[in-house]
């Protein structure tokens, strides 16, 4: 079934129909949001509030007026926009205060390195797995696609794009393990 049809039977209060709709968009949904916010707790916590609102408001979608699966990246788009932006605020806002108070600011450049050493860990641990583990970890993470996306892209079955998942992650979570 298509997503505009769940998008509409979610709409009547179907749980099946949200389950399904849930395993069309969630990976779409996260992979833009992490995009947006980069952080990953807080872009599982964004994605979650998302779905959650998509649960709350289907009965809003208008077929007329485009896909399902665009809405909800609409709602993603603006639900992460919202986070980045408050974020912000709040750090400007501690800042200020900070200053006020004449304590020392939020130490912004080291929070930046920090980051920036944080990702060449990520990237060299991803250098480390094997070319078709990145691949399959860099769709699903990196891209947002469900697994079954991933096995649709690259024409293997789904349990193989599992497999390679899984072992990708294990070597990764062992690689990340050093960075802690």
């Amino acid at each position: 079934m298509r997503a505009d049809e769940l998008l509409v039977l979610v709409a009547g209060g179907d749980h099946r129909a949200f389950e399904e709709l849930y395993g069309l968009v969630s990976g779409p949904v996260f992979g833009l949001v992490r995009r947006v916010v980069r952080d990953p707790a807080q872009s599982e916590e964004v994605a979650q509030e998302v779905l959650l609102e998509l649960w709350r408001s289907a009965a809003r979608f208008d077929p007329g007026r485009g896909s399902a699966l665009s809405w909800v990246l609409t709602l993603a788009h603006r639900r992460a926009v919202d986070r980045v932006r408050s974020a912000r605020a709040a750090g400007e806002r501690e800042q200020r205060e900070a200053l006020r108070a004449g304590e020392p600011a939020f130490d912004q450049v080291a929070e930046e390195v920090e980051a920036g050493l944080e990702r060449e860990w990520v990237r060299r641990c991803l250098n480390r797995l094997t070319a078709l583990q990145r691949q399959s970890v860099t769709l699903a993470y990196y891209d947002g696609y469900t697994y079954r996306e991933v096995a649709e892209r690259l024409s293997l079955p789904l349990g193989t794009v599992k497999t390679r998942m899984r072992d990708g992650l294990t070597r990764l979570r062992q690689c990340l393990g050093g960075a802690a």
